[in-house]
């Protein structure tokens, strides 16, 4: 578990430095951020065949993953 908390808050540190996207701030949100972009990248590799089941997502794929999320969020969350 601790091993995902500190993969979270780098790979959500990484993703907001890439994007510098507006999004919402806090510890607690970079490190939900940068999980959820793990899973994202591992899931995407997975049915894309670069990774076996259960392999998990390197550091730069989950960080790409962060940046989507970002960047649907950003999309979703603009106004009209």
């Amino acid at each position: 578990m601790l091993y995902w908390l500190v993969l979270g808050l780098i790979v959500g540190v990484l993703a907001r430095i890439i994007s510098s996207a507006n999004a919402p701030n806090g510890f607690a949100v970079t490190i939900l951020l940068g999980i959820a972009g793990a899973l994202l990248a591992g899931y995407a590799g997975t049915v894309a065949g670069w990774y076996e089941e259960g392999e998990r997502a390197g550091l730069i794929s989950a960080a790409i993953g962060a940046v989507v999320i970002l960047a649907v969020f950003r999309f979703a969350s603009r106004k009209r």
